[in-house]
């Protein structure tokens, strides 16, 4: 899954620094990056070995892994699940794209595929090597007009990225059939308390029994105790069917999801458990007396560390086959926490509520303290690219601060010397000088450094931030994933876009309209009151995005979210830099401009400010994203240009038609540069248009992006360098 999962949280809260004789090396941090696809969990259950060697561990026909300690009786299981649903490959079309399955077959909710659109995602090749990819999803820009577009609602639509220009370049790399796909975004603390990401309370669960196993050599419990993993329980248990087969305990402890069992009035409203609020300990309907006496138990242990246990009428983890199948223990019992959006990419629990449980088996498998050494994390670094540093700057519109500073910080020197910025945030450098001919036109470049996000509107008294959109785009990318939340300070704090009212209920549909993403939304931060978020410093005006990473794929293909539209920054920077502080006998001005998503405000501001000092442009060249159809979900009919065939005049979009004569000269320029160069018709607006009230020709220029506006954009970087090389071209030659 390449992320640092809860359990970095989880040894912060356990504050766990006694290492003692007895207690096992566990490498958690590494188990914890492992992905796990429901029946091809072999990757971690390999590593699972490897890491419990010391403790001799067992596995079988299904990849379950187990240690056991101690003989006699009474003999009892602690188990828990390491599988979570997600896809495989099944089927690679000739274009390069994959389609994919769901594992298990039938969706664990009624959204499952529709979270997964426009995301990114790793493919785990049977070689074990991870290739980056991702969802496709629609463009906003090139959907009004649109007969009976895709619903972005199943898995039949979803296609699988990574970059491949055909079949045979995806099989190079590695790929085929049956090969595993999952998401590959972070877990992040929300708040200051909790955790959230794809998958956390399954691994949260399994790291649960990964801190039990450090010190169970210390266990005093009499008779024999088992602590497994077991595998494709997505797929009816069957790992769970298996170990029960071969074990046959007499008591049973199952960490997993603790799902109380549904109401008989389907209107009666279900007390639902919060984070924070403890332990919670899952009874079978009309338990038995041995489950009654587990049960017990397990309450004492809780109230001897004083952790806070809520006993429930729960499902029974799932066992069902095609014969009859080994039976649960009598002396049964399911442990668990509270989890909020279980099952999508928002998943949330309490750091605290996970500790208790370790604190809650540990006093039951009567595991003296104070035990310790756990812990772990990550490093390594890399030189930057331009492209890179600009697209992991976060910057909303109206909060450019942060792009701003990555844009001056990829300046030579020189050109930083020269740069202001005005009332509007703009930044602006000037290259030329007076002595230019009277026929040399006046130019400039404008790229907004802006992005789509949200800002915090309100304090809800529950301690939920409400929250306006910054920009347009489908809401499916954003609710019901993870968010951080940006502080006047300077600091970040994750939370959870939360998902509409309902959404758990069987036939719910996610609102699909780029208009239903105007309407307030919500944040959760992990907190219960206002004073609590005012506490962490989340104040009204603080600005939301979703978290991104520059991730390369295949060739020279690349994924990120916000290269709308930092790419014709890093272009701009790149021009600059190869032109440097002479420019004789021209007079060219570059713009990196603010609040383009709003309105092109920015830009407004500064062209009006230019008609003032009577410096309006003869041409405005607005350097910013060509929406391509160039994808399996978008209609052929227009926006059809191919990445990695040249930058891209965007000669008609909704803002601007470019006069036929200079789209032919700018062609004529590239070729006569060898600069690779397409032309065609898209959708959006682009910041030159705000100029031509003042007698500008807005000319737009751009690159090929795939999946405009979600977290799934894809570039080719050729296209870049031919922006880059094209604006070059134009400030020394127009």
């Amino acid at each position: 899954m390449n992320r640092l999962r809860i359990i970095v949280a989880l040894s912060s809260v356990l504050m766990l620094t006694v290492v003692t004789s007895a207690q096992s090396n566990i490498d958690i941090a590494r188990i914890d990056r492992v992905a796990a696809v429901t029946g091809h969990e072999e990757r971690l259950s390999k590593v699972l070995m490897e890491s419990l060697k010391d403790l001799s561990p067992k596995t079988d026909n299904l990849r379950n892994v187990y240690v056991t300690i101690g003989s006699g009786s009474p003999s009892r299981l602690i188990a828990t699940s390491i599988d979570e649903p997600a896809y495989v490959v099944s089927a690679i079309t000739e274009e390069g794209y994959l389609r994919v399955q769901r594992l298990p077959q039938a969706a664990p909710n009624s959204i499952f595929d529709a979270l997964n659109f426009a995301q990114p995602v790793i493919v785990i090749t049977r070689n074990d090597r991870e290739v980056a990819g991702v969802f496709a999803g629609l463009s906003v820009h090139l959907q009004p007009g649109r007969l009976n577009p895709p619903k972005m609602s199943h898995v039949e639509e979803l296609y699988v990225d990574i970059g491949a220009k055909n079949a045979d370049e995806v099989r190079a790399a590695g790929v085929d059939l049956l090969d595993a796909v999952t998401l590959s975004q972070a877990d992040i603390n929300i708040g200051d308390a909790g955790r959230a990401g794809p998958g956390t309370g399954d691994r949260a669960r399994c790291n649960v029994l990964l801190e039990l196993l450090r010190h169970i050599r210390q266990s005093k419990k009499s008779g024999t105790t088992t602590i497994a993993f077991v595998t494709q329980q997505w797929l009816g248990g069957r790992g769970l069917n298996r170990l029960l087969t071969e074990i046959h305990p007499e008591e049973m402890v199952f960490v997993g999801r603790v799902a109380p069992v549904p109401a008989i009035d389907k209107n009666a409203k279900e007390a639902t458990p919060e984070p924070g609020n403890g332990v919670l300990v899952g009874m079978l309907a009309n338990p038995k007396e041995g489950a009654t006496k587990l049960a017990a138990e397990l309450r004492g242990s809780g109230e001897k560390e004083r952790i806070p246990v809520q006993t429930i009428t729960a499902t029974p983890p799932k066992i069902a086959g095609y014969a009859k199948n080994a039976e649960l223990p009598e002396a049964f019992a399911e442990v668990g926490v509270p989890v909020l959006w279980p099952v999508t990419p928002a998943e949330a629990v309490a750091t605290e509520d996970i500790a208790r449980v370790v604190s809650l088996l540990e006093t039951y498998l009567e595991i003296p303290r104070p035990t310790g050494g756990m812990g772990g994390g990550i490093g390594g670094g890399h030189e930057e690219m331009d492209i890179e540093a600009l697209t992991e700057a976060y910057g909303a519109s109206g909060h450019e601060e942060a792009v701003r500073k990555a844009v001056l910080g990829r300046f030579p020197q020189w050109a930083r010397n020269k740069t202001s910025t005005d009332a509007a945030g703009n930044l602006i450098l000037h290259l030329g000088d007076e002595t230019k001919s009277i026929n040399t036109p006046r130019i400039a470049f404008v790229a907004h450094m802006d992005e789509i996000g949200y800002e915090v509107k309100k304090i809800e008294d529950d301690g939920r931030l409400q929250v306006d959109v910054l920009g347009g785009g489908y809401p499916q990318f954003f609710l019901g994933h993870v968010v951080l939340v940006h502080k006047k300070d300077g600091g970040d704090m994750g939370g959870v876009l939360e998902l509409p009212t309902g959404w758990d209920k069987p036939g719910f549909e996610i609102p699909t309209s780029s208009r239903s993403m105007d309407e307030p939304a919500h944040v959760y931060v992990g907190t219960h009151s206002k004073g609590e978020t005012e506490k962490l410093g989340i104040a009204v005006g603080d600005f939301v995005t979703i978290p991104k990473q520059y991730r390369p794929l295949l060739g020279t293909r690349a994924n990120a979210r916000s290269f709308d539209d930092r790419v014709g920054c890093a272009a701009l920077i790149a021009a600059v830099s190869a032109i440097g502080p002479n420019l004789p006998g021209r007079d060219v001005t570059f713009v990196w401009s603010t609040e383009e998503e709003l309105g092109l405000f920015g830009a407004a501001a500064f062209a009006e400010q230019a008609a003032k000092e009577g410096r309006v442009p003869d041409f405005v060249f607005a350097i910013d994203t060509f929406v391509s159809s160039d994808s399996p979900l978008e209609s052929k009919r227009f926006a059809d240009v191919e990445l990695g065939k040249g930058f891209v005049v965007r000669a008609v979009d909704n803002s601007n038609v470019v006069p036929r004569q200079y789209v032919q000269r700018l062609v004529a320029l590239a070729k006569e540069k060898a600069i690779p160069v397409q032309y065609g018709v898209t959708g959006g607006g682009n910041d030159g248009s705000v100029f031509t009230r003042y007698g500008s020709v807005d000319v737009a220029l751009g690159w090929p992006l795939r999946y405009s506006h979600s977290p799934a954009e894809i570039i080719d970087t050729k296209d870049l360098n031919a922006l880059g090389k094209i604006v070059e071209a134009i400030a020394r030659n127009w």
